[in-house]
């Protein structure tokens, strides 16, 4: 797929009917956010919340990224935050390969476009989907990786920590972790 300025990528998306989630969306959720974000966030598809108002991360999860952001000093509108897959898989199902892989170049679009400095994937489906296919989220998370000279790091998310609180410290050492090293690119 051709590199396309972002207002074409979005329309793209729009009218996009690669695979089956095209049939049960609400709205497609594009992604949003600062344009020139250093730092982009990524989970995994959108909910029903985001799929009624076709936006990314506005539910239950979305608010607590949002606390998160704000517990280590950066702003949601200081970042940019997208997922895998633009349309919610029927009952929060996890996105299944073909979905993400139809939907994926759209992402690494949305990537060139921002041109994040660094990349955090929410959960293991977007662990593996720019990771490694093989990542665990429970052995890997807080570790660096880096791509085309983009920083990487996975840690839990949101919906994950929401079910289980224990999840919370480890994920919260993540963020602190994503702050330094952007406060080094600053």
């Amino acid at each position: 797929m051709a590199l396309l300025p972002l207002k074409e990528l979005y329309l793209e998306c729009l009218h996009c009917t690669k695979c089956d989630l095209s049939k049960t969306k609400t709205n497609m959720v594009f992604g949003e956010g600062n344009l020139r974000a250093k730092v982009m966030f990524v989970g995994e598809g959108p909910g029903r919340d985001e799929d009624l108002q076709g936006r990314p991360f506005v539910g239950r999860a979305g608010q607590f990224l949002n606390k998160m952001l704000e517990d280590v000093g950066l702003k949601r509108e200081e970042v940019y935050i997208a997922n895998i897959v633009k349309c919610r898989p029927p009952n929060n199902r996890v996105p299944l390969q073909s979905e993400i892989d139809a939907c994926l170049p759209y992402l690494r679009n949305q990537v060139a476009i921002i041109a994040p400095k660094m990349i955090v994937c929410l959960g293991a489906t977007a662990a593996k989907a720019i990771i490694d296919k093989n990542f665990k989220i429970t052995v890997m998370r807080g570790q660096w990786f880096e791509r085309k000279g983009v920083k990487i790091i996975a840690t839990y998310h949101p919906a994950a920590i929401l079910r289980d609180p224990e999840k919370l410290e480890p994920a919260m050492e993540d963020f602190k972790k994503i702050k330094e090293e952007l406060d080094k690119l600053l």
